[in-house]
């Protein structure tokens, strides 16, 4: 079996320096052999990639890109509390919010940008459930935010249902 620091280089990418809070909590905290993220938006180096609301200013394939970074900046959050990406043995729970236009449906569609790199990294291990919800506004104007929910090794693994 490929370890998902193994993936993660196959595929050409690095995880980011977890992204600073913009108000008081905590990127990510670890209960047991679960971690949980805060809501992680799509930044690089510090700068949202896009704002605006999908369905409008942004199209629902620029939403899936920003999904995309913005899990990975998720998983680079349940990382460090995990102890490394490769402490992480099963995702368990991705939620998506979409920043919408009023007449967007395309959320899941949004969503699939955070649930594919999920699994290109992890595999099986990868698979989770999930909600993708549209929402009137997010932090910064950003089209999306993503949250992961994360069991680490060492623990009972959780059985899907």
């Amino acid at each position: 079996m490929v370890s998902a620091s193994t993936r993660l280089a196959e595929l050409g990418l690095e995880l980011p320096q977890v992204a600073a809070p913009v108000a008081a909590y905590v990127p990510a905290i670890r209960v047991g052999d679960v971690v949980y993220s805060s809501g992680q938006l799509p930044s690089v180096a510090g700068q949202l990639v896009a704002t605006g609301k999908v369905g409008a200013e942004v199209s629902a394939e620029t939403g899936a890109e920003c999904a995309r970074t913005a899990a990975l900046n998720a998983l680079a959050a349940v990382s460090e509390q995990a102890g490394g990406i490769d402490e992480i043995e099963q995702v368990i729970r991705v939620v998506i919010f979409v920043a919408s236009a009023a007449d967007f449906t395309g959320q899941p569609q949004v969503g699939n940008g955070a649930s594919a790199v999920l699994g290109e990294i992890f595999g099986e291990a990868g698979r989770h459930a999930r909600s993708a919800v549209g929402v009137a506004v997010l932090p910064l104007d950003a089209p999306v935010e993503v949250e992961l929910v994360v069991q680490v090794r060492g623990r009972p693994r959780v059985v899907p249902a």
